[in-house]
């Protein structure tokens, strides 16, 4: 798969768990602020037209082997843009778009979701992101190195692997400031990257190993434990969601259920009756509360059988001995998201944490890939099988608590991850970000990093009615330009989409536009988020759906922080191994590559 890229169609769905939608931030611990404020940077214009870029050599500029296969100026969005299509080599495609009229020195580099595979299109910020309404903003993004997000590419190809790790938002980088430059006649002013999920990774994986690629980082639900997120955690769903026959065996009828009586026992917890949970770890919810008992309207309860599924879904894979292999499962609270494991039509093939979990076990999880007709069966949840997957997490994990090299550079990275999501424990997060203060010292990583969970927001940005609307992206340039640390965020809980289905409808994104902005949703809550382990505690009077009535308390008790599981020593610092390959086999070792 070495060939030129010129001529391949790139595929355009965007990634599904970029955060696109936004509330504005607050810069105060208590009350919020009026607005971000940006450092005010002049307009600078093009120096060449956009259709010369087309063909032009820049890897001299780049630094990396890369070509220029399209360049057109486009007029649908707030303002005229270059649209260019370029690759790194092997095959790193990449796609920018370049304002024609109004670029203000910044440029914003996206990550991709899932196994990436498209480049899909390059989005910025959200509605409250002023740089990015008004199309002020040079943006990037790639689909790290492969089309396709089935990992069937990285079945006999480790540079297509590496690319995929960590090369590719690299290069990508270099490639899209060496284009700045030639375009604008100057580098950008700062740089950014904002992603979640695997774009999170992505991110994260910036801040450790390329501290000097992006001023500021946006890391959200990052999939930071990359090998043992996709293997342990969704196969363990998906093999005990399934009968003998391959059906699930806990049905989307019942979540609701579930959910009613999580929230039942664990809402008012935190001292307010208002439907979301604020910290799941002190929730202990015993699923067997809503098992059916004699006479019961089957249609109300659920079956012994599927009481255990939730039960082992909130422990998370653990061996025969009950040892973790997992840091956690998903919390209780996120039972209405858990679709990617409870499918409509019971088929758990199809289940979208079931093809995850497959394509890592077949192609990419093993130094070496098992045999073709490998399932999930065949997968065990055991010491030996954690440790026969382990080389590969020097490779993709994102773990490395040593920020000093980026906070030295004067990097700031703001984290979030949502409480109720259930693609991706929050709790990873946690894990990773104590581990950065419990190495570098909490005073120093506060001086370049905050971390803010969410209540009640699934994985990406929706919740039990709708989106759950958090700017990231503003904070970080308000922060990067101004040195004011974000003290809290504000989160906007709003009403579903009339098309939406089940509580789950995305957020509005906004990026280089759209010909028409699409119709305001209704805002149903303000809810101020403060740093970790901050939490929001409304004051005793006013609305609790206003954020006014909210303020910053430290949790009334202690919980869990560090998490006893097979993978502990994963957070040690400098684990990352640089890879190249010899023929179909990896060859690694600790310096860069």
């Amino acid at each position: 798969m070495k060939k030129n890229r010129e001529n391949i169609h790139l595929l355009c769905a965007a990634a599904a768990a970029i955060f696109l939608v936004v509330g504005p931030p607050t810069a105060n611990a208590q009350t919020p602020a009026a607005g971000p404020a940006f450092a005010d940077l002049p307009v600078v214009r093009p120096v060449m037209e956009c259709a010369q870029l087309k063909g032009m050599n820049l890897s001299a500029m780049a630094g990396v082997a890369m070509a220029i296969s399209a360049a057109e100026v486009k007029r649908d969005g707030p303002a005229p843009y270059c649209e260019v299509h370029g690759y790194v080599s092997p095959q790193v495609d990449f796609e920018m778009v370049l304002p024609t009229t109004n670029w203000t020195q910044r440029y914003v580099q996206n990550g991709c979701g899932g196994l990436c595979g498209s480049t899909g299109t390059p989005r910025a910020g959200g509605d409250d992101n002023g740089p990015s309404q008004r199309g002020e903003l040079a943006l990037a993004t790639t689909g790290a190195g492969h089309v396709g997000g089935d990992g069937v590419w990285a079945a006999d190809d480790p540079e297509l692997r590496i690319d995929f790790a960590y090369r590719a938002v690299h290069v990508t980088s270099l490639a899209a400031k060496a284009l700045i430059e030639k375009y604008y006649g100057q580098k950008p002013k700062f740089s950014y990257f904002i992603g979640s999920s695997e774009g999170g990774r992505e991110a994260a994986m910036e801040a450790q190993r390329f501290p000097d690629d992006f001023n500021g980082i946006s890391c959200g639900s990052p999939a930071l434990q990359f090998i043992t997120q996709n293997t342990f955690y969704h196969a363990w769903n998906a093999v005990h969601n399934s009968d003998d026959s391959g059906h699930a065996i806990l049905t989307p009828d019942k979540l609701p259920i579930l959910h009613a009586a999580a929230m039942a026992a664990c809402d008012a917890q935190d001292g307010l009756k208002d439907g979301m949970i604020a910290d799941p770890r002190a929730c202990h919810f015993d699923p067997s509360v809503v098992q059916c008992k004699p006479g019961d309207d089957p249609a109300t309860c659920l079956t012994a059988a599927q009481v255990n599924v939730a039960r082992e879904v909130y422990k998370g894979a653990h061996d025969d001995k009950g040892e973790q292999v997992i840091i956690s499962g998903p919390f209780p609270g996120s039972e209405l998201s858990w679709t990617q494991f409870v499918p409509a039509n019971l088929d758990m093939t199809r289940a979208g944490g079931a093809v995850l979990a497959n394509s890592l076990l077949k192609y990419m999880a093993f130094p070496k890939n098992p045999p073709l007709n490998y399932k999930l069966t065949d997968f065990h949840f055991d010491l030996a099988t954690f440790k026969a997957i382990a080389p590969m997490h020097a490779i993709y994990d994102a773990v490395d608590p040593d920020l000093s090299k980026f906070a030295a550079a004067g990097g700031k990275i703001i984290m979030s991850h949502g409480w109720a999501d259930s693609a991706i424990s929050p709790v990873n997060t946690v894990a990773y970000y104590v581990a950065m203060k419990s190495l570098m010292g909490e005073d120093r990583v506060k001086q370049f990093s905050r971390l803010y969970m969410i209540p009640g927001r699934y994985h990406g940005a929706s919740g039990d009615t709708g989106p759950i609307a958090l700017d990231t992206l503003s904070p970080v340039m308000s922060w990067v330009e101004k040195v004011a640390a974000p003290n809290s965020l504000m989160t906007t809980y709003q009403a579903a989409p009339a098309n939406a289905t089940g509580g789950r409808g995305g957020g509005r994104g906004a990026g280089r536009g759209a010909a028409a902005p699409a119709a305001p949703l209704k805002v149903l809550r303000t809810r101020p988020v403060f740093p970790y382990p901050l939490v929001a505690q409304y004051k005793g009077s006013g609305s609790i759906d206003d954020a006014a009535n909210f303020q910053a308390v430290m949790p009334s008790a202690a919980l869990p922080e560090k998490f006893n599981w097979m993978g502990n020593s994963f957070f040690n610092p400098h684990y990352e191994e640089w890879c190249g390959w010899t023929g179909m086999s990896f060859a690694c070792g600790k310096e860069p590559r």
